[in-house]
């Protein structure tokens, strides 16, 4: 098995539970899996399956995670999660990628205290598209149409609770992928949250939800690199980015929003999603990329094109971000007498 690598040791890996690179693993496919069975006993999690070989179930009093065989989908307190890397069963034995666990799985079950945790003041919001980029188009609706009055939405209620707000756009204009990030590491900005709606050409009546999109881990490939490589920015491969210095901040901000979206919206779960998108790569504060739902579906378009329903959706966003400040806020120090 491999050592720490200093590389995901300067991304924020925590020590706290290093003691699971000791249990005894397999290499499969270029990766070191650990059996599941070992890492449930060390983390104190009992666990079954549902369906011989087919679906694995690990519990305790506070957690429930659930793998499906050769599937990077899973779901971690009842929210989906894209996994770098398939769960895998070998003679009836699941295991689960070493890196899976370092990078998704410990992160949200034992999220880190962060040293350089701060509170949260300066939130970017990125309304997707713009001017000459319309984004996607279903008939003559244009994402960059929705995407901007979510944004001014989002903006408001943000304020309200307490937040500053910064847009990369407040009208219909045109602004290169490379400056989003890069006015939001020039105002210091604590978040990055870029805004879009989603749309499909294969099953338009069944595909819809939300999802929401962090870095990926560096030596993880993302987890639909067709559209990485189109309108959002080439992909980079799979080593470190600027956005892998937050990559456990990212990922602990995109599964709060993405279960407030879900919860609050009773939507379909899509799930907590990886790329190296342009906007998220380049982010030096924590970053995600909202997908609000697909314009493509017939139900689910006509609630993403009214003002109410997408008035309801900034509501769930400020409740996943102020989830993620709780869940990371610096501790309470006691005054000096």
């Amino acid at each position: 098995m491999r050592k720490l690598s200093p590389l995901l040791l300067a991304c924020g890996l925590s020590l706290a539970h290093a003691a699971e690179h000791r249990l005894e693993g397999v290499r499969l496919g270029g990766q070191d899996y650990i059996p599941l069975a070992d890492w449930a006993r060390a983390n104190d999690l009992g666990w079954r399956w549902f369906n011989r070989d087919k679906t694995v179930e690990a519990t305790n009093r506070t957690t429930r995670l659930r793998f499906d065989a050769d599937s990077a989908q899973a779901e971690i307190n009842g929210v989906r999660v894209r996994l770098s890397f398939p769960f895998a069963v070998v003679k009836s034995r699941p295991l689960i990628a070493q890196l899976d666990l370092d990078t998704v799985i410990r992160p949200l079950l034992f999220p880190p205290r962060f040293a350089d945790a701060r509170p949260v003041r300066v939130i970017c919001l990125d309304p997707g598209h713009g001017g000459r980029d319309s984004g996607n188009r279903v008939w003559w609706r244009q994402e960059k149409n929705y995407t901007l009055p979510l944004a001014l939405e989002l903006r408001d209620q943000l304020q309200k609770a307490g937040f500053s707000v910064v847009l990369t756009r407040s009208t219909d204009t045109t602004v290169a992928l490379p400056d989003r990030p890069a006015l939001a590491n020039r105002l210091k900005a604590d978040l990055f949250v870029s805004l879009h709606f989603n749309a499909t050409v294969a099953g338009r009546d069944e595909v819809e939800g939300p999802e929401t999109y962090c870095i990926t881990p560096i030596g993880a490939s993302s987890s639909n690199e067709r559209i990485e490589n189109t309108e959002y920015g080439p992909t980079v491969g799979t080593g470190l980015t600027l956005a892998n210095r937050n990559e456990q901040k990212s990922l602990l901000l995109a599964y709060q929003v993405q279960k407030a979206l879900v919860r609050n919206l009773a939507a379909n779960d899509r799930g907590v999603k990886r790329a190296r998108f342009a906007v998220l790569r380049d982010a030096a504060m924590p970053a995600i990329l909202i997908e609000g739902g697909f314009m493509t579906h017939p139900a689910e378009s006509k609630r993403i094109y009214n003002a109410t329903y997408r008035r309801q959706m900034a509501q769930a966003i400020v409740k996943g971000i102020l989830a993620y400040q709780q869940a990371t806020a610096p501790p309470a120090t006691k005054p000096s007498r």
